[in-house]
């Protein structure tokens, strides 16, 4: 439970409580990303200040990412003696400095530079080629010339370039000031340009300079601190939204906008079978946010969502959601609205006691885990069930479970997966940490092993570090 619901507000260890709930969360959080892996918080003013601070003792101060102000209420939450707030945050951090924000696409039209499109369609900035800047002088603090620093040469009759053959009119990096500085490229990339048609020279009123055609910047930009499109509103958009597809009203009080956090994972990651994990699911915005996505791109990317169903959420709100946005649904207003299509499935967990004899503990967890198993590989429709073995298959991955001590159903085993085609995987349950006994499966092509339940007891030890 989310508890700054049971936390008083006159308690004046209010924010260190809600700091250790939230420690807790956030390192589980952490250690199931992978090292490319972002996090999103999204947050109001609160407890801004505490989360910002925890999340760099978590991550790390250089892994912060940005912090975003989304308007997310136009209208203002006006309250005695405040400021309106209209906004709320969102703060990215990576998991280690391999992680990037992701550059958003842009129309070309949009830039605010004047790109231009050359005869073959492709569009193109043309730029001088003397370098600006600080690090654009010729000659370096220890008198040292730059390798950069070389005539070219233009023939204005053929509008020949060389940087080698010398024809009538030289042109060295000098700024209108008699200050030298340097070429942006070197000698060779130039010589290519030219002879790609991308490297010109014209009559300026500072003399004569040579421009080049410069083809980047059109794979999108970084995404700003600032979002104030209207689709991001909670109040005009999430709620209205989340009305219409389950066709009553106040049904979860201020959920998000599905566009908001479309942009949130959009700039954390451009992989179209990204994972997204949502664990304060809340009105399940975040799914119904991946659904749209994979629609929208062909995409392939899986989602997963935590509640704890307290007033009945998962049950009554998020799960009817997400089921309707893949079947379809009508709105209060009559409008028929087509599903998206997808696979949803509904888990409830429950923690296993620890038990004094682990092999007991063991044989309790394989009697629970295969929905685990199943969650862990994306492989849910199951193809054969017996008391010895379960086989389930998605798309081309096939998975079987082992359930047995003895070895009856091994050979029963070995016959059905070889009629199957795919990549296979078997979970196989053994009492030994060490893993299998590898002579069993000795004459198995094609199939990865794993032991039941130590991948699942490894997890279990550092839920039960940080468990509540």
């Amino acid at each position: 439970m989310y508890n700054n619901r049971y936390v008083e507000l006159d308690d004046s260890f209010k924010h260190s409580k809600w700091l250790s709930f939230m420690a807790k969360r956030l390192k589980l959080a952490k250690s199931l990303l992978n090292d490319e892996g972002i996090i999103c918080v999204t947050i109001d003013d609160h407890e801004l200040p505490r989360l910002w601070m925890l999340l760099e003792e978590i991550f790390g101060e250089d892994n912060h990412l940005g912090t975003v102000a989304i308007r997310n209420n136009p209208k203002g939450r006006k309250t005695q003696r405040k400021v309106s707030l209209v906004h709320e945050y969102a703060i990215f951090f990576g998991k280690t400095e391999k992680a990037s924000i992701k550059k958003v696409p842009i129309e070309v039209e949009d830039k605010t530079h004047n790109y231009v499109k050359d005869k073959n369609g492709s569009w193109y900035l043309a730029i001088n080629l003397r370098k600006q800047g600080v690090d654009s002088l010729a000659v370096n603090r220890k008198g040292k010339r730059s390798e950069r620093w070389y005539p070219i040469y233009f023939d204005p009759k053929t509008g020949k370039v060389s940087t080698k053959e010398k024809l009538p009119i030289k042109v060295l990096p000098i700024d209108p000031n008699g200050q030298e500085r340097i070429w942006r490229r070197s000698r060779d990339v130039i010589d290519q340009m030219y002879r790609d048609g991308d490297l010109w020279c014209k009559e300026t009123k500072n003399g004569m300079q040579v421009y080049f055609k410069f083809r980047g910047g059109l794979d999108g930009e970084p995404p700003e601190s600032i979002w104030y499109d209207s689709k991001f509103s909670a109040s005009e958009y999430g709620t209205k939204i989340l009305e219409d597809i389950l066709a009553k009203r106040e049904s979860f009080p201020y959920p998000k906008s599905p566009y908001a956090v479309e942009e949130c994972i959009r700039v954390c990651s451009d992989k179209t079978d990204a994972i997204i994990l949502d664990f304060f699911a809340g009105s399940g915005t975040t799914m119904q946010a991946v659904i749209d996505m994979n629609v929208s791109d062909g995409g392939r990317r899986i989602c997963i969502l935590c509640t704890n169903n307290e007033n009945d959420i998962a049950r009554e709100v998020c799960y009817p959601r997400v089921a309707n946005v893949i079947k379809g649904y009508k709105s209060p207003k009559g409008e028929r609205f087509n599903g998206l299509g997808g696979n949803l499935k509904y888990f409830k967990a429950v923690f296993v006691k620890r038990s004094a004899n682990q092999d007991d503990l063991k044989i309790r967890i394989t009697q629970e885990c295969t929905e685990m198993l199943c969650l862990r590989e994306s492989i849910f429709d199951e193809l054969k069930a017996n008391g010895h073995y379960r086989i389930f298959k998605t798309g081309n991955r096939i998975m079987a479970v082992y359930y047995s001590l003895d070895r009856k159903g091994i050979t029963q085993l070995k016959k059905e997966l070889d009629e199957l085609d795919g990549d296979k995987v078997l979970y196989c349950f053994t009492l030994d940490p060490l893993g299998l006994d590898k002579k069993d499966f000795a004459s198995w092509d094609n199939i990865s092993l794993e032991p039941i339940p130590q991948k699942i007891l490894d997890i279990y030890e550092e839920i039960y570090e940080y468990k509540s």
